[in-house]
Parts: C-alpha cells; structure tokens; sequence
C-alpha cells in the first residue's frame, strides 16, 4: 500500500512537520502551504501536500454523502481517521506515502 524511501538529506524536521499537519488538518493546511512561496516549492512537502489535500476533499466528500446513514458514516470515518494519521506519521519520519489512486492521478496532473 505504500513504499518506503530513503529519507532525503534536504528534508528538515520543519518540512516533516507541515507534512504531518497538512494530512491531519486537511484540506485547511494545505491550502496554506500553496500561500507560503517559500514552502510551496519544497520537493518533500510538494509530494505529500498536494496528496493530502486530494484526501483530505474526497474524505470530507464522502462523510458529507454519508453521513445520513449514521452507522456507515461512523464507520468510515473512523477507518479515514486511522488511515490518516498512519499517513501523517509516516510523512512525519520523513518518508514518502503512496496513496493508491490518489498519488497517481496527481502525478498524471502534474502537481506533485
């Protein structure tokens, strides 16, 4: 589901952390980071910023549509949330997260 790489020498502790909080917060804390030029542009927090910000409106697209149906919707925001943070730890370690359909159509896009 995800592949490890090795850690980047460029990668801070400062690009870690907005990477763990662009996945926790999402989508809010991604959009700011396309605000800081000098963040924007940074190969580790592009990867994962633009990835985060694709999950982070999809989940919040699918707990709108089901929310109506009590006992799915707290289910799958419960998974979302578990899978969220494992992402945002990994980040976190300076790792890169492969999201399965999400990495790929952004990289197609050229975004990330």
């Amino acid at each position: 589901m995800t592949e490890q790489y090795v850690q980047q020498p460029e990668v801070t502790s400062d690009d870690r952390l907005w990477a763990l909080l662009a996945y926790l917060l999402s989508p809010i804390v991604p959009v700011i980071i396309l605000l800081m030029e000098e963040k924007k542009n940074r190969p580790f927090l592009k990867a994962h910023n633009i990835q985060a910000l694709v999950w982070g409106v999809v989940g919040w697209a699918i707990s709108t549509l089901l929310a109506p149906v009590a006992f799915i919707g707290c289910i799958i925001g419960i998974v979302y949330l578990i899978i969220t943070i494992m992402w945002a730890l990994k980040a976190n370690k300076g790792e890169y997260v492969e999201i399965p359909v999400i990495t790929n159509f952004v990289k197609q896009q050229g975004w990330a």
